[in-house]
């Protein structure tokens, strides 16, 4: 395929891009590429060209349950715990339940021109049939999208005697990714134990690690200074994901400072979502409400990596939602005072190289000799897909096109009369 006058992201030039046996083969100015015989030709005029869309953090193996068995009344992370608690007493879901409804997730995000996917899978049930579900998912969408598993001890890793081996058993299994949830263990100690274990056997069995770090407004949750410390200590520096970090949003600045000097040391990599954050924080608040997202613009300020996730898609967390990475990125930009020109026309690293450096991807990017994997957007510039949340014309994958949306057109009529 040869995509002709294509428009990269922060480039001014109109580029040729030649995708041949499945890798960017050449970029090259516009005109200077020939078409090969029997080549596919895109002239796409000027058109967006980006590498596709990451999502950082979704659960899929939770997606369209809301409601069942109860709506979470509250809107709080710890009624949603205890609701997928109850549904899972209540609702004897099978492997193929989990399934159906991950992978209408899955034709969600692709729709969307995601390729590269975290999910975290719930690792509390002692039958692990969630994970067990989205290890299949893995392997039947591995065509159309990279899949990384988080084993996420979802009610705690300490609160149950068998927590930490069904954490093992899960790795053992084929999860990508170490999880944790230390501010839902029953002490502070608890949730130390859980950071360094989480750490420990990142270490032996050579993965990532994804904490669901702080995700609550108290100003004194803190596991988030002992996660970069220990990453430190155990030499897993650029390794480790701290998730929503929403208690930073009530910190005091002058500890901030100090927790920042030790998190660039560490290499934390951060995950806001802006909209299940701004939905599930506060809601124990009267006035003023905090909002409950973590200090995107100061981290970035502070060269610290972070990218925008949608975390769930109508769950007991979260009522809506629907892959879409634009919304999400629309709603943060608004969120974290971030609508000024120059953070509109870098926003979309935030949705996508950001999280490609989470998730350690290799080979991403519109660069000659990276995989063939591309998304064009309905826009002629960073700040137009921005502004207009583009929707995706195309999404490549492997030099194939995987989705194709004709753009809406709309027609407008207006009648002329003299005035009396």
């Amino acid at each position: 395929m040869l995509l002709k006058n294509a428009k990269l992201y922060n480039n001014e030039y109109l580029k040729d891009i030649a995708l041949r046996n499945g890798k960017i083969r050449r970029v090259s100015p516009a005109g200077d590429i020939a078409k090969n015989k029997d080549e596919t030709v895109l002239d796409l005029e000027g058109k967006l060209v980006l590498p596709p869309y990451v999502e950082p953090h979704i659960h899929l193996d939770y997606v369209l349950t809301a409601g069942t068995p109860r709506w979470n009344k509250s809107g709080s992370v710890f009624e949603g715990i205890e609701i997928w608690s109850e549904r899972r007493r209540l609702v004897k879901e099978t492997k193929e339940d989990i399934k159906k409804r991950a992978l209408q997730a899955v034709e969600m995000q692709l729709k969307h021109g995601l390729q590269y996917v975290r999910t975290h899978a719930d690792v509390s049930d002692p039958s692990l049939t969630g994970l067990k579900a989205l290890l299949e998912v893995k392997e039947e969408v591995k065509a159309w999208m990279d899949l990384q598993i988080v084993a996420l001890p979802q009610e705690g890793m300490y609160t149950k005697e068998e927590g930490e081996g069904l954490l093992r058993e899960a790795l053992e299994l084929g999860a990508d990714v170490v999880g944790g949830i230390p501010h839902y263990e029953m002490t502070r100690e608890d949730g130390i134990q859980s950071l360094k274990t989480s750490l420990r056997l990142a270490r032996e069995y050579d993965k990532l690690v994804d904490i669901h770090c702080d995700e609550i407004d108290d100003d004194q949750a803190r596991y988030l200074e002992t996660l970069a410390a220990e990453t430190i200590r155990s030499g897993m520096q650029g390794r480790v994901t701290a998730s929503h970090t929403t208690a930073m949003a009530s910190y005091s600045n002058a500890y901030t400072y100090k927790l920042f000097q030790t998190l660039k040391k560490a290499g934390v990599h951060f995950v806001a979502l802006p909209k299940a954050n701004l939905h599930l924080q506060g809601r124990f608040d009267s006035h003023p409400v905090r909002r409950g997202i973590t200090r995107v613009k100061e981290l970035l300020e502070e060269d610290i990596n972070v990218c925008f996730g949608l975390d769930s898609i109508m769950d007991p967390w979260y009522p809506l939602g629907d892959g879409d990475l634009m919304t999400v990125l629309d709603t943060g930009l608004h969120a974290c005072h971030m609508t000024d020109y120059d953070h509109i026309v870098q926003a979309l690293d935030l949705v996508t190289t950001n999280g490609a450096k989470t998730l350690g991807l290799q080979n991403y990017g519109i660069q000659e000799g990276n995989d063939a994997n591309v998304i064009i957007l309905d826009a002629d510039s960073d700040y137009e897909a921005v502004r207009t949340r583009a929707g995706v014309l195309y999404s490549i994958r492997n030099g194939d096109i995987i989705v194709e949306t004709k753009p809406a057109v709309t027609s407008m009529t207006f009648s002329s009369g003299k005035s009396e």
